[in-house]
This record gives structure tokens, sequence and C-alpha cells, in this order.
């Protein structure tokens, strides 16, 4: 059941802006005001006291700035998601904020109805860092075995497919890079090299494995934990674990797309994320990925036919019956210098471009030809890891979204 309401605290050196978003949010019957603070010690203290789900937290303060304190809150009370409120709107504030835990970024003074969008996600994902606190005590007492926990968090996870119907748009790039950006303790991510005959997820993690998704198909049936175990990589400096794709071409032939959809839905089970690389064409494979898909993302680019492409794309997936508000539509490898922009590349397609990702070959062919993704370490990934992080909040944002919505349907 979701809870009734969403605790908050307002954390503000100004008295009149405590003030207005306390009057505000008064209004709001879901979301609860417990108390303010003026200053960055005084809020982390207050969360010790009363847990809120959420604090809005400013960044200028007389003590410590936004910034710390949202870090030391993130490690004292994970739980607690912080909403960063700032009139510095650059990417740089923004970027330092994402990296400290904050859950989103607004711009001062924030719309009405953004404040309350933002507090209600944010609170959402409190609920369930609480409930998952609540399962790991279950396991430490004896009162639930740690693997029917793994199957009822699994239970919840979320398939996203990255794909383009244009080669060479960063397909591989962008899905690495997103698994490495959602991964943690509290939300661990399956990587799935879906481009089955020339797959080369693994390579940019720098594995190799003689395992792969092939060895998992024919036993589609029987899966098991144990199983997977066995077959999946274990990226140790990331957390990321990755079904790799076939090491032979004509491997590919022998999976079967219905037996690759049962893999993905198991994996579900087991990861809070899976992250499914696609090839460009639409094989039997990449239709089931589709049809499976909790966040479909679309990669396009400046260039005419990728542009032609996504149009064709978008049409498919309106006749395979694809809610709208599933695809993420991503602008990737941007280049400013070109005069196509992503407004008018997502007017021209008749669905919003929602995160673009910077062209930045200083970071990118480097990450690749070493074979560590450049979100292993985002403050050196400058603009294009400043797209990822946009990417992650737009994928959460989305999945939160339809949560929603089923808890109404049910």
């Amino acid at each position: 059941m979701p809870k009734e309401k969403f605790t908050i605290i307002i954390v503000d050196d100004v008295a009149e802006t405590r003030q207005g978003l306390s009057k505000l949010l008064q209004f709001e019957s879901d979301i609860e005001v417990l108390g303010t603070a003026r200053a960055g010690r005084e809020g982390i203290k207050m969360v010790g006291t009363l847990q809120p789900d959420v604090v809005l937290m400013d960044i200028n303060m007389p003590d410590i700035d936004g910034i710390r304190a949202t870090e030391i809150i993130q490690e004292k009370f994970p739980c607690t998601q912080i909403v960063i409120l700032s009139v510095q709107g650059d990417a740089n504030y923004m970027r330092r904020a994402m990296l400290a835990g904050a859950r989103d970024f607004l711009t001062k003074p924030p719309k009405g109805d953004e404040l309350v969008s933002a507090i209600r996600r944010a609170g959402q994902r409190a609920q369930l860092e609480k409930e998952k606190i609540s399962r790991q005590v279950a396991v430490q007492t004896g009162r639930l075995d740690a693997s029917s926990i793994a199957m009822q968090s699994g239970s919840n996870g979320n398939i996203i497919t990255i794909f383009s119907p244009k080669g060479g748009v960063g397909t591989t790039t962008v899905a690495a890079n997103l698994a490495v950006a959602l991964q943690n303790a509290e939300t661990p991510v399956a990587l799935v090299d879906a481009s089955l005959q020339f797959g080369d997820v693994a390579v940019f993690f720098n594995e190799r494995s003689r395992n792969s998704v092939v060895d998992l198909t024919p036993r589609a049936d029987e899966l098991d934990p144990d199983i997977f175990g066995e077959v999946m990589i274990h990226h140790n400096a990331s957390g990321v674990d990755i079904l790799a794709a076939p090491s032979h071409p004509e491997d590919a032939e022998t999976v079967d797309g219905k037996q690759f959809a049962k893999v993905l839905n198991y994996l579900k089970r087991l990861y809070t994320y899976v992250i499914v690389d696609t090839a460009s064409g639409l094989s039997d494979i990449t239709l089931e990925t589709i049809e499976n898909s909790d966040v479909f993302v679309l990669l396009t680019t400046q260039g005419i036919p990728a542009i032609n492409n996504s149009r064709i794309m978008l049409g498919l997936l309106e006749a395979l019956g694809i809610n709208k508000k599933r695809i993420v539509l991503v602008m990737s490898r941007y280049d400013k210098r070109i005069a196509i922009t992503a407004e008018r590349v997502g007017e021209n397609l008749n669905q919003a471009i929602t995160v673009v990702i910077p062209e930045d070959p200083r970071v990118v062919i480097p990450s690749v030809n070493r074979g560590v993704p450049f979100m292993m370490d985002v403050k050196k990934a400058r603009t294009v890891g400043e797209g990822m992080l946009k990417l992650t909040e737009v994928i959460r944002e989305s999945l939160a979204e339809f949560d929603d919505i089923g808890q109404l349907e049910g």
C-alpha cells in the first residue's frame, strides 16, 4: 500500500523562502512539512530526529553548504532523499548535487507543480529504500532467508532497452555507462548483450567470458539463480553483472526470441534494473526485447538518416502498442556546432527529446579503448557524464510514473 503522506523538512537560511515553501505545500494533501531549519548542521540534526522522506535543501548556507549536508545525510540516513534548490542553475552545480546523492535539482524559485512532482518522486524512492532496509533486517534476524528476499525484491525489476535503428550512434556506450550509473548495493544491475552476432558489451568492461546467453536459452524453462551465477560475468570495479553475447556469430542462430524473453524476465526477479543493449536490426530477439521492456530508450543523432529511421521506428512502436510514455528519446553524440537542434528534431518526430548526450571523443574513445566506462569516474566525464546522469533521472521518473499507474489500477 502506498504511504498516505510524504514527510519533508525544509533547509534554507532565508526565512521568507522557508515560509513560502511551507505555505505552498500546505495545500498538498499527500505532503506534510514536519519542520524547517536555518542551516545545514541544524538540518542534519533534524533529519536524525524526524526521519523525513524528503529534504528540500538550499545550496548556499552560512555553516556548511547544501552539497556537503547532502553527503552527510546520505551517509547517515540513506533512506531520506534530497531535492536541491539553488539560484544557480548551471550544469556544474547540478553535477555536484547529483554526485553528492541528491535525487533532484530545481532552480529557485521552483514552479509549484515542478516542486510537488519532485517531492513525490523523491518520496516514492524513500519508501522503496525503507522497504529494502526492512527486508534486510528480516534476513539478518532470521525471519526471511536471503534467496526469497532476492526473488521478492527482484520481482519489481525493470527491463530497460537501448536501441537505435541506425548503427554507430553509441548504443553500447550508453548501455554500459547507464548500467554503471544505476548500479549500487541497493539497486543491482544486469547488463545484457542482445547484439548476439557481434556484441561487445564485455569488451567495454575489459572482460571476457566463455559463457554467454546461449548457455541459458536452452534452459529457459528451468532457470534458477545458480545457473545465472555460472554464466554471468561480475565486473568487480562497478558491481555490474554482464550477460555476454556468444563468442561465435553463428551461435546467434540457436537463440529463440521467446526463450530470450524468458531469460530477461527471470533476470527481473534478481536485479532492480536489466539493461539490454541491442543491435540496430529488427530481429526476433530485438522485437521480443522491445515488447518486454518497461522503458525503451531510442537513440538518434543530428544526422538525417538517423532522424528518418527514428521516425519509422516510432511508427513501429505505435503499431506494436508500446505506450508513448515508456519511450525515452535521446539525442546521442550531440554537436552544438551543427544547426540541427534537439528541439527541432523532437518537433519533427512529434516526440520530445528529453535527454541530450554530447559528443566528447576525448572522454569516450579512451574509455572504450581502456575498457573502463567513463561513468566509473563521473568527475572526469564532463558534459557527457552529465548527459548520462540526466538519462538515469529520466528513466527513474518514467518508472516511478508507471508504478503510480499500476498502484491506481491495482
